[in-house]
């Protein structure tokens, strides 16, 4: 029998001590890391730094067919956005050679045997618990089978090998799972050296025991491989690994699966496995998560064994938390709505007379930067409809103006040094008309899902939102040309934003729809968890 899982954290009663925790993140390099990977690596190092033990990455990479270098690159990429760094980086490859020993010692002990069945035969077999008729092939038999489907032989591509365990178990992973097949695709690391490959279910158990895990951390949608893993440790004498599962983290309106996410790259639905809609590590970071919150948020959930399914508003809220009290503020005015607003008591454009004001008003400490005023001002043609002869307004963080004049080419209003923002009933943000300014890009973003939860037999492809993106074009404050690459900043009155690529950069490649190639300042809209938007200026897609 197997060792029953540890809840969480572990301790001393599971053999969780200090110094003697080894802990493994085992990802296959066929894709980038997503936000569910995020969740099992980071439990992971939390336990292994917990107990001041060992954090393993090693990459299983045991299929050459789906692996590629570009992959593995990326993987090591974001461990490092998300702050982990792993005491040893292994390869399962580097025991292929010591993997294809475990196998034949397990056919030379009567355990494992080779199997010619067709795939579909053999999967009928194992749902009516039937012993293949290979079953009983002797030893020496099994070892000649194997040695030609390590060979590369085209025969040898239709014998795998099986382990021998017992075809009438309740559970389905214990009827003679196949542990080993050819493939003749090259390996990224290994090249041809080898035909023939472990599957996952033999390279597991083996190589957490040899490099010396102490407790394995899987999702709960391996349990029923759980008894495997032991047989197999069992039967090849290794020293046993403890197994404790979590629940793996899923998202609302969200597709973690490999297969589906690149199907999403491949027919243009997004940029590539950096889009700021995907879900993948990159792609978050890329929308504007902060890591410390991510890895609170990820850590908060715990090593649960309860599968739920993730709010992305509880997410994002936790997220505006950490960002939000450091975020410079800046205004920007709609390049479509402008509208005139001559103040007639101001300086004149050309007189470059700055305000000093602070970069948010609530942190001081954050600096003080300068905000050009004049009596040429730019304003959202929609926060002033309706205003009369004879209103007081309010300019955010310069002061009052009464207006005087409402005609098509402009409102005239003179500006009050006294005046009280407690008599505006309307409060403006608003940029002095200058060449300094510049244009700036603002995107937004919504799922590509248009589901909350699809059902095992939906086809996700049924339900692809096709509005999941749209940009406005607004003039910036001449201060945001100082602005760096992840820089976050909240445009007053429309939300909190990241830099993503800087004005007058275009980086390189070609142009895309989100703005690379191009030169103006590219902002992405960093959602806040709050249904209802700040203000009717806030956004072209549903406020999530």
């Amino acid at each position: 029998p197997y060792l029953p899982p540890f809840p969480p954290p572990p301790s001393s009663s599971q053999g969780a001590l200090p110094f003697e925790v080894t802990t493994r993140f085992p990802p296959e390099p066929s894709g980038y890391l997503h936000i569910g990977h995020a969740k099992a690596v980071l439990l992971n190092d939390y336990y292994a730094r917990r107990y001041k033990g060992k954090l393993i990455v090693r990459f299983d990479d045991t299929n050459p067919s789906k692996e590629k270098e570009e992959f593995q690159q990326s993987i090591v990429e974001d461990l490092g956005k998300l702050g982990v760094h792993p005491d040893v980086v292994t390869y399962t490859s580097d025991y292929f050679e010591q993997m294809k020993g475990y196998a034949v010692e397990l056919i030379k002990n009567g355990l494992a045997f080779m199997d010619d069945t067709d795939q579909e035969a053999m999967q009928a077999e194992r749902m009516a618990r039937k012993d293949s008729s290979r079953r009983g092939l002797s030893v020496e038999d099994n070892i000649k089978y194997f040695e030609l489907m390590c060979s590369g032989d085209a025969e040898g591509a239709k014998w795998c090998l099986r382990a021998k365990i017992n075809m009438q178990s309740v559970n389905g992973t214990m009827r003679d799972p196949v542990l080993y097949r050819q493939n003749l695709t090259p390996h990224h690391r290994s090249g041809t050296t080898y035909k023939a490959y472990p599957t996952y279910d033999l390279a597991c158990p083996i190589v957490d025991s040899v490099e010396g895990v102490s407790h394995a951390l899987r999702t709960t949608e391996y349990n029923d491989r759980d008894e495997q893993y032991a047989w197999i440790q069992n039967a090849l004498k290794l020293r046993r690994v403890r197994i404790h599962g979590f629940a793996r983290m899923g998202f609302q309106f969200t597709e973690l699966s490999k297969r589906k996410l690149t199907w999403f790259v491949e027919n243009g639905h997004v940029t590539g496995w950096d889009d700021p809609r995907f879900p993948t590590v990159r792609g978050v970071v890329r929308r504007g998560i902060n890591i410390g919150a991510l890895r609170s948020y990820i850590l908060g959930q715990g090593a649960s064994r309860r599968l739920t399914l993730m709010e992305w508003s509880k997410f994002w809220a936790e997220n505006k938390k950490v960002i939000d009290d450091g975020a410079p503020r800046y205004m920007c005015c709609s390049t479509e709505g402008a509208k005139k607003l001559r103040i007639t008591n101001a300086p004149a454009p050309d007189d470059n007379v700055f305000l000093t004001i602070d970069c948010h008003p609530k942190f001081p400490e954050l600096g003080k930067r300068l905000i050009k005023t004049s009596s040429e001002l730019l304003v959202e043609d929609s926060d002033v409809q309706g205003v009369e002869v004879g209103e007081m307004i309010g300019l955010m963080r310069w002061g009052v103006c009464k207006v005087t004049d409402v005609n098509d080419d402009a409102i005239v209003a003179e500006f009050l040094p006294d005046g009280d923002v407690k008599d505006c009933k309307r409060k403006l943000t608003w940029l002095s008309e200058s060449k300094q300014n510049h244009t700036v890009k603002l995107f937004e973003f919504d799922n590509l899902i248009n589901k909350k939860s699809l059902e095992e037999e939906e086809n996700f492809k049924d339900f692809i939102n096709e509005n999941n993106l749209a940009y406005m074009t607004v003039h910036g404050d001449a201060g945001m040309k100082s602005l760096a690459v992840d820089d976050v900043v909240q445009i007053e009155r429309r939300g909190l934003y990241r830099v993503d690529k800087v004005y007058g950069d275009k980086g390189k490649g070609g142009k895309d729809v989100l703005g690379r190639g191009e030169e103006e300042l590219v902002l992405f809209m960093i959602p806040d968890g709050k249904k209802k938007a700040m203000s009717s200026l806030s956004t072209k897609l549903e406020h999530r």
